[in-house]
């Protein structure tokens, strides 16, 4: 029997391998039109040091809470329920939950789009055909992993590897083909033509710095199944080095291959662009054949990641029982269901009802991650400034802990607020944290539900007000969506 749950358990590189799956997804193979339509070569170099600064003490933050907490063993939403009570672990359940669905249609959509260039019938991804194949996708996973954790994280590690190699002779070749001198024009940023402040370059493109950075929680998520707890921050760390470098590359050399304004007007996965510059049509098959395996694996991931956090939710009692239900595989089955459902719903929409799909997808995938990690990082803050388990920890220790903690707090918190700042300032209503409260809001009824069941009351004061703000935001959305403002 001992023989039989070691088996069970994920080691090292499978943990590792859920970190760079998880991160290594879509995001990757838009950054070069998505950074050189905003920003030249120091606002993207500025960017990705900001950001990079700002994942490092996140992803030392997990680190840290795998070390002093290692009986919270569901990463995010274990860290938000014991920090700061039930609401807020229901909470931030349901805002990873969907951005998880809403970052699958995502990679859904964007197949559909790279497939679109090779088979007609696909269109631009929004045709009947590719609705239904997107579809199939959806059901297809679902049968894989219900199948069993261990079988799909295996798989997950096959398409991690299987992705990475196109990646590296994508950075390879144009390292060879580098030309210096179209690097040094491209040094400064142009939006249409004109030259822009290198602080409007970085604001443009945090959130995007985001998104590439979201699956940075993985091995925490899935914690459960690690043989050891160090396992944890150490798969953290080296997925987080491995993919920032990769990225950086991938978002930097690009102006050394082609104009800034010829890299912004390539269509997305604007990798392949870059590289059918190069290599020609083969060369951008070559890229779209890697998108299509790497954002398999991702979504593979993050469904995985889904059903973990809705179980984990039910099991801490702050979700209906019926979602604690697992299969003969221990396979979270209902969580799983209610996820892909929900994938299913948000394809339909962004599909038949939305005109930016692709850019709106990201963007509030971005917006729903960040209030989790927010909240990971103020209860890592929080248990350090108490010294809650850091009993025999040296000084030096806690206070660097402390200081980790204290600036990947700021850090998310300034994404919160500058991504509505940057739409007011465009002269715009506030959109995707309305947009975020307008899903979690409703979800309240199986918060709602689930105390009820247990006899117990449902809000403290603190949490009344909490939901409160929530139905606020959400009544802005309805008005926004109603009025025109807001634009899906």
């Amino acid at each position: 029997m001992k023989k039989e749950t070691a088996q069970k358990k994920l080691g090292f590189p499978a943990l590792t391998a859920m970190v760079v799956g998880s991160m290594i997804g879509a995001g990757i193979f838009m950054l070069p039109a998505r950074f050189a339509g905003a920003s030249g070569v120091y606002g993207t170099l500025i960017s990705w040091a900001i950001a990079g600064i700002g994942m490092l003490m996140l992803a030392l933050v997990f680190q840290a809470l795998a070390i002093r907490k290692p009986q919270l063993d569901t990463g995010v939403f274990a860290y938000a329920r014991e920090g700061f009570g039930k609401y807020a672990g229901f909470v931030t359940a349901i805002g990873f939950w969907a951005s998880a669905c809403a970052g699958n249609v995502l990679y859904l959509v964007l197949i559909k789009s790279t497939l679109g260039a090779f088979i007609p019938a696909l269109g631009a991804g929004d045709t009947i055909w590719a609705f239904l194949i997107s579809s199939a996708v959806i059901w297809l996973f679902f049968v894989l992993i219900y199948k069993g954790v261990q079988q799909a994280a295996f798989v997950n590690t096959i398409a991690t590897v299987a992705k990475i190699v196109p990646i590296v002779i994508f950075i390879g070749v144009l390292l060879f083909a580098f030309n210096p001198s179209l690097f040094v024009s491209n040094l400064h940023g142009l939006a249409g033509g004109e030259h822009t402040t290198l602080f409007s370059q970085i604001t443009a493109t945090m959130l995007l710095t985001v998104f590439a950075f979201l699956g940075i929680e993985g091995a925490s998520v899935y914690s459960r199944y690690a043989k050891t707890r160090k396992m944890v921050g150490r798969s953290t760390i080296l997925g987080f080095a491995s993919v920032t470098a990769l990225m950086i590359l991938v978002s930097v050399l690009p102006f050394g291959i082609l104009p800034q304004a010829e890299i912004a007007a390539l269509q997305q996965p604007s990798m392949a662009g870059v590289f059918s510059a190069l290599a020609g049509a083969p060369g951008g098959a070559f890229i779209s054949i890697g998108l299509i395996v790497s954002v398999m694996g991702a979504y593979l991931a993050w469904t995985l990641m889904a059903a973990e956090v809705l179980f984990a939710a039910s099991k801490s009692k702050e979700m209906p029982q019926f979602l604690r239900t697992t299969n003969k595989k221990n396979v979270p089955s209902n969580a799983l269901l209610l996820s892909v459902a929900m994938t299913q719903l948000i394809l339909i929409v962004t599909t038949f009802f939305s005109d930016h799909t692709l850019d709106l997808a990201l963007d509030l995938t971005s917006a729903l991650a960040l209030l989790p990690f927010f909240l990971t990082s103020a209860f890592a803050l929080k248990i350090a400034l108490k010294r809650d388990g850091y009993e025999g920890v040296s000084a030096a220790t806690r206070t660097k802990e402390l200081v980790v903690a204290s600036i990947a707090s700021a850090y998310t918190l300034f994404l919160i607020v500058s991504i509505e700042v940057q739409a007011v300032m465009a002269g715009q209503w506030p959109k995707f944290i309305p947009l975020a409260c307008l899903i979690i809001a409703p979800a309240t009824v199986m918060f709602v539900r689930a105390r009820r069941g247990q006899d117990s009351f449902v809000f403290s004061s603190r949490e009344k007000v909490a939901f409160g703000a929530l139905c606020a935001g959400a009544a802005i959305a309805v008005t926004g969506l109603a009025t025109g403002f807001i634009v899906l």
